[in-house]
């Protein structure tokens, strides 16, 4: 399952997103580091399909995990070459500018 926190930061609808087994997680690369805390992307969990529509409303989403980038790469979110890994686990953003 994918776990999502959205927020509403003034006209922006920014949307926390990850595998759910990597709650809590940190995960150090050199001089990247990701921290998968909590209190930002635990929320409700969804399965693909319904990940699909709160990306199709956000202005900014960050995303973790090879289900979560998997699923936003297969709906054509994000471009795989833009997939940053830290300690092999992927890593994505997206921003709509308007």
């Amino acid at each position: 399952m994918i776990s999502v926190k959205v927020y509403h930061q003034g006209d922006d609808l920014i949307v926390g997103a990850c595998d759910e087994q990597l709650l809590g997680k940190k995960f150090r690369d050199g001089k990247l580091q990701i921290d998968v805390v909590k209190h930002f992307y635990e929320g409700e969990r969804v399965d693909a399909k319904t990940l699909e529509k709160f990306l199709q409303d956000a202005t900014i989403a960050n995303l973790v995990g090879k289900e979560t980038v998997k699923c936003a790469v297969d709906l054509g979110f994000v471009d795989p070459t833009c997939i940053l890994k830290i300690k092999g686990v992927p890593h994505a953003q997206i921003v709509h500018m308007l």
